[in-house]
């Protein structure tokens, strides 16, 4: 089977990454084409190209979003792929219009009308999902988890992670990874550990985003020498290691990657209502928190340090990278076989 994977971002978030090892794991045994935006090829830490196995081809496009999609469109068109699968906007408007191959998408956010309406199939994430999708998809939709291949990381690199923060061997670390954006809750996140902050007691924010910048400049002197901003990190298993304990205060996470790499690194978990830590709280062994509840967020977190340092390991077997990603190629084979 020839599957083409469309991906028009430029930085390595949690669609990049589902995107990403999806095409690498079927690059086993598949033909597999990845359509990138050159700026996604560039050379920094956080961008795409340099993530994919060299067993898949590699196109790229150029220009603003609507060029950049025609140009996938083309590519597309001249390639002819069984399957075009396509993340997140741009990448999907690509598919509009397009014959021939099986067209779907993951989604990696919500249904949006613009964006999937006109595609063949779709394959949600979560099975909230499911119930924004109109009757002609839904008939054509499937929800398979997300998957993690990430590995824990060693005692070492605990140890030297935090170092390099400058905590102690007796602090308590808790920690958020992810996108620093307004939907992320960040803000909400520093209100309540302002609540419980004390000298033995640290917040590291591994990340970037829109909401940097603001985050820093509205920290309290007070929090100035708890909270550490580390940055985009290639390494968050390194990152998740030096954590005591994981927070997320997320006012939307339709999934939640991140979550799946704290259970791999056995944090305790407390998150925010979101939709994705709503679907996987029954994992967390903590009651998810009201969005935007400064006060109960806090409480939660304290709880959490009271119980210490143990580490939680969960069974994640339904999460495994192969086996969600044969679930994929069984769903394209299905769509393929059984048209509308």
């Amino acid at each position: 089977m020839h599957i083409c994977h469309v991906i028009l971002t430029h930085s390595f978030a949690g669609s990049e990454r589902y995107a990403i090892e999806l095409a690498n794991a079927q690059s086993a045994e598949h033909e597999v084409t990845v359509i990138l935006h050159q700026r996604g090829c560039e050379q920094r830490a956080n961008a795409l190209r340099h993530r994919l196995s060299d067993s898949v081809r590699v196109l790229t496009v150029s220009g603003p979003k609507w060029w950049a999609s025609w140009q996938a469109k083309r590519l597309l068109r001249q390639l002819q792929p069984d399957v075009a699968h396509a993340h997140l906007s741009a990448a999907c408007k690509a598919l509009k219009g397009l014959h021939g191959p099986l067209r779907l998408a993951t989604l990696h956010i919500h249904y949006k009308p613009s964006q999937h309406a006109h595609l063949d199939a779709v394959i949600a994430i979560a099975p909230w999902q499911l119930d924004a999708l109109p009757p002609r998809l839904r008939s054509r939709a499937i929800q398979i988890d997300n998957w993690t291949s990430a590995a824990m990381a060693s005692n070492q690199e605990r140890d030297e992670i935090r170092q390099q923060w400058g905590v102690g061997p007796d602090d308590y670390v808790f920690g958020a990874l992810g996108r620093i954006e307004p939907s992320k809750g960040h803000d909400t996140l520093l209100a309540a550990f302002a609540e419980i902050a004390d000298n033995n007691t640290k917040l590291v924010i591994v990340g970037d985003g829109s909401a940097l910048s603001k985050l820093r400049a509205d920290l309290p002197t007070a929090l100035e020498s708890k909270v550490i901003f580390h940055g985009f990190s290639a390494h968050p298993q390194q990152c998740l290691a030096g954590f005591d304990g994981f927070v997320s205060a997320a006012r939307s996470e339709p999934f939640g990657l991140v979550f799946l790499e704290a259970m791999v690194a056995r944090l305790p978990t407390v998150a925010t209502a979101s939709q994705g830590a709503s679907y996987l709280g029954e994992l967390f062994q903590h009651p998810v928190t009201p969005v935007d509840d400064v006060a109960a967020l806090a409480k939660a977190m304290a709880t959490l340090r009271a119980l210490g340092k143990t580490p939680i390991q969960r069974d994640l077997t339904r999460f495994d990278v192969q086996q969600r990603c044969a679930d994929v190629v069984a769903f394209y084979r299905q769509q393929i076989e059984h048209p509308q």
